[in-house]
């Protein structure tokens, strides 16, 4: 079963994210544990752990179908010794939150080298901040997304990603969240069905579909190979439908979440339906 969704509101309270997924008839959904843009927030209240719980219940949500994502502050290559600390404990604390919701991933940037050190060493401080977080954890995979290469941010290509989890001590706890916009503007086709192909089979044998834990379904504003991460609605940008019609086909994806992040909120319920529309019967 194909089960798309989207990056839904936690405002007021984590406890609210599956209500505003179950609005819009998502059968998966994101959502952020705290405030994006701040790098500590308020812990967690017993309150808002139980009735997030009792409303992923109550709507139909299994955790395997939730993908919560950290705040985009966070850099887990950093390349000076402060940030990456700072980094590094934010992400722990992240981690945790998802261990009291009783959430299995947590999806990240891998991290950026700013320009100060060599992208290779960024990747290996990568996978070390990976270590040393599952080392301080529970229960959680690390759930890396792969980046448009915009900038100095690493993770673009598949042999980045297969790096930094050649160098993860417990492989079992590590994963990959593949996004379709930023995929694309990395420089994998996927337009036509040979490319799509190629794409996915290259991506099975440098990483593994074992390790594909979930997919964000975005179009691109920009062409292919741009390095340039700007997302548009399903259909309406330089991918193309037929791209996620052979993603909501595809077997490989069935049971991940499938997480739209396109850009007008407003049109969320219509891309699902939209999406779930692709699927052929059997």
């Amino acid at each position: 079963m194909k089960r798309p969704g989207a990056h839904v509101s936690a405002s007021g309270g984590v406890e609210n994210a599956p209500i505003n997924a179950h609005k819009i008839g998502a059968k998966s959904f994101a959502l952020f544990t705290k405030n994006q843009r701040q790098w500590f927030s308020a812990a967690l209240t017993k309150n808002s752990i139980r009735e997030f719980k009792i409303n992923l219940e109550k709507y139909g949500y299994s955790p395997d179908h939730i993908l919560p994502h950290d705040s985009y502050l966070i850099n887990l290559g950093h390349p000076d010794d402060e940030g990456l600390a700072k980094s590094r404990k934010a992400f722990e604390d992240e981690m945790q939150r998802c261990e009291q919701l009783g959430l299995p991933w947590l999806n990240f940037h891998p991290g950026s080298h700013l320009g100060k050190i060599d992208p290779e060493k960024c990747l290996l401080r990568i996978a070390e901040s990976i270590n040393f977080t599952l080392a301080k954890t529970y229960g959680v995979t690390a759930v890396m997304e792969n980046t448009a290469g915009q900038g100095t941010n690493l993770g673009y290509a598949f042999e980045q990603l297969a790096f930094i989890i050649e160098h993860v001590e417990d492989k079992s706890r590590v994963g990959v969240c593949l996004d379709t916009c930023h995929l694309f503007a990395a420089g994998y086709d996927i337009r036509t069905w040979d490319d799509y192909n190629r794409t996915f089979e290259h991506f099975d044998k440098v990483l593994g579909v074992k390790y594909l834990k979930g997919l964000h379904l975005n179009d691109s504003r920009k062409d292919l190979g741009s390095h340039v991460d700007r997302h548009e609605c399903i259909g309406k940008g330089m991918i193309g439908l037929n791209a996620f019609r052979w993603i909501m086909n595809d077997p490989r994806f069935d049971e991940i979440p499938l997480i739209l992040e396109t850009p007008d909120e407003t049109v969320w319920a219509d891309e699902i339906s939209l999406l779930c529309s692709l699927v052929q019967s059997t």
